[in-house]
């Protein structure tokens, strides 16, 4: 073998490859710390570019259409964000939500339908999870690792709303009480919307008879009817 076919074999080989260009590297086991770390600055550096410094944050089901009533509220939630939004604890924020359709899509679309900027957090799943067109396109980020997602979403967050939803939205709100009820990080406004929904999906009552939370453990989040209770609870919390 000549000195040409040697140099080539090495060039060849995966270990002459520059690491953030070895697509195999990059995605070992051993690896994950830093994609763990790049899934958090990416989007950690572009809110701080756009100036991002406060967010309400909307979670919701993902299956609802246009037509459903809770998607027609979310969108007048997100129009009340984005034209008041900017005298909230006399910061401006910016609506943020998962990123996807139904709820999330509404949300954005308020923001949307009033000028303001609005922020989406998308997650790479099989289904359900493809941009809404209502997100600002410089604030709509992609994420492989639901635990920096959820990061996120409580990083800037001064208030959290939640529309009826399934598991996704179960796991995000119950994981925001588990952080709140342990000190694991600061009381801020949590609401439910739809008493009707959230009373049938969720027996709180039931818990705090068999002693497994207790009276202050319900004090954490608000039920509310509508968009225009969810604002107003909002509002009066910081004033």
């Amino acid at each position: 073998m000549d000195s040409k076919e040697l140099i080539k074999n090495i060039m060849d080989s995966p270990t002459y490859k520059i690491a953030e260009t070895d697509d195999e590297f990059m995605e070992s086991y051993e690896t994950r710390a830093i994609r763990l770390e790049l899934d958090y600055l990416k989007a950690e550096l572009a809110m701080k570019k756009y100036g991002i410094e406060h967010t309400i944050v909307v979670f919701g089901s993902a299956r609802f259409d246009e037509n459903n009533a809770f998607y027609i509220d979310a969108r007048e939630f997100g129009k009340l964000v984005g034209t008041k939004g900017g005298y909230l604890d006399d910061s401006p924020v910016t609506m943020m939500t998962g990123g996807g359709p139904g709820i999330m899509e509404a949300a954005n679309r308020g923001a949307y339908d009033v000028g303001a900027k609005s922020i989406g957090l998308n997650i790479n799943l099989p289904k359900e999870q493809f941009p809404n067109p209502y997100i600002t396109p410089e604030l709509c980020f992609l994420f492989h690792y639901f635990a920096i997602r959820k990061l996120h979403f409580m990083q800037r967050a001064k208030a959290l709303v939640v529309y009826p939803g399934g598991f996704g939205t179960l796991d995000e709100f119950f994981e925001i009480l588990t952080l709140v009820q342990t000190k694991r990080t600061k009381k801020i406004p949590i609401v439910l919307v739809s008493s009707e929904y959230w009373n049938k999906a969720l027996n709180f009552e039931f818990l705090l008879q068999e002693g497994t939370i207790c009276d202050e453990d319900i004090k954490i989040f608000k039920i509310v009817e509508n968009a225009k209770e969810a604002w107003e609870y909002i509002y009066g919390w910081y004033k």
